[in-house]
């Protein structure tokens, strides 16, 4: 009888998406700041060679340029609690991480196409050390494509 009076025990939960320093240690979130080290990379070793192709490279730059400007608002967003653990957001941030996913994808695939071809149809004095950084840069794309899937992924899955 007096269990009808007392009121239902409170339980704290833990939100969803947390903010603050608490998102480095959540899996979906704690890709962000890989995605952003490794991006900056990209864009920092393919602007740092020759562009013989600048169509294929061109793309490169402008996926990872912009793919690091909205993944550090992304990282601000999460930090600041813009987000506020609403369902709308991680149907944002999975879209967002999905298409930068492929994105990445097709630039990685063009920047090691230039590389190949840098190295083969080039006709003017080529220096080699633009090759190991094109090389590099590659390497670079390909682990950010695959961080980007992995978030991708990790959302959906969460």
């Amino acid at each position: 009888m007096a269990s009808k009076d007392l009121p239902p025990p409170v339980t704290h939960t833990e939100p969803d998406m947390p903010s603050g320093a608490k998102i480095f240690r959540t899996v979906p979130s704690a890709f962000i700041l890989p995605e952003l080290i490794f991006g900056c990379w990209v864009w920092i070793l393919v602007a740092a060679t020759t562009v013989y192709f600048p169509m294929l490279q061109g793309w490169v730059m402008y996926v990872s340029l912009s793919s690091f400007i909205f993944s550090l608002m992304f990282l601000l967003c999460y930090l600041f609690g813009f987000h506020r653990n609403s369902d709308s957001w991680k149907v944002v941030d999975s879209m967002y991480h999905g298409a930068t996913a492929i994105f990445y994808m097709s630039a990685a695939v063009l920047q090691a196409n230039a590389t190949i071809r840098s190295e083969t149809e080039v006709l003017v004095q080529y220096i080699p050390r633009y090759y190991q950084i094109n090389v590099a840069a590659s390497f670079f794309a390909f682990i950010t494509a695959l961080l980007y899937i992995l978030h991708a992924f990790s959302i959906y899955y969460h």
